[in-house]
């Protein structure tokens, strides 16, 4: 997916990416996923070579189990989209913080702030071995809303992640 042609000054050296959705009526089959592809498009668009969708029921272990597999060996961006609400079953960010090794409290502060709906959010973000973790909204609008409050600084993140020498 690198584009031959861009000079250096181009950091995006084909970042890799994977969408987890979460929601027990897109596994039931009575609710569409219009968040997860949306995710995916957008992350296509900015660049990224999206190597996993998935989806997965609301709740704490199938949360925790889905992104302990998915950052296995993998180095590069996992979003998830959903279960960060108040819901009775909106335990995305407890299955999230079961895995995290370290918080990145200013993305999920970036991202919460982004809608005055987002102070609903207690989406959290984090990094799990060279993988940066983000949970986002279940929406699709907010979804790519609160991607978008982040999307500048993910490359630089990602790098330092897998142990570049950023030039600080």
């Amino acid at each position: 997916m690198g584009q031959s042609g861009s000079d250096g000054e181009n950091h995006r050296e084909t970042l890799q990416a994977k969408v987890l959705t979460i929601s027990d009526g897109v596994v039931a089959g009575s609710r569409e996923d219009r968040s997860g592809p949306a995710l995916v498009e957008r992350l296509r668009v900015e660049g990224y070579q999206v190597v996993e969708q998935r989806v997965v029921p609301d709740g704490r272990e199938e949360v925790g189990e889905a992104l302990a597999e998915l950052a296995e060996g993998f180095a590069g961006l996992i979003v998830t989209t959903g279960g960060t609400g108040f819901g009775p079953r909106d335990l995305t960010p407890e299955g999230t913080l079961v895995v995290l090794d370290r918080e990145a409290p200013g993305l999920a502060e970036a991202m919460r702030a982004a809608n005055p709906l987002g102070r609903l959010s207690r989406g959290r973000a984090g990094t799990r071995g060279r993988a940066l973790i983000l949970n986002l909204p279940g929406s699709a609008s907010g979804a790519l809303e609160c991607l978008e409050a982040v999307l500048d600084v993910l490359p630089h993140a990602l790098r330092l992640l897998a142990g570049e020498s950023a030039g600080h």
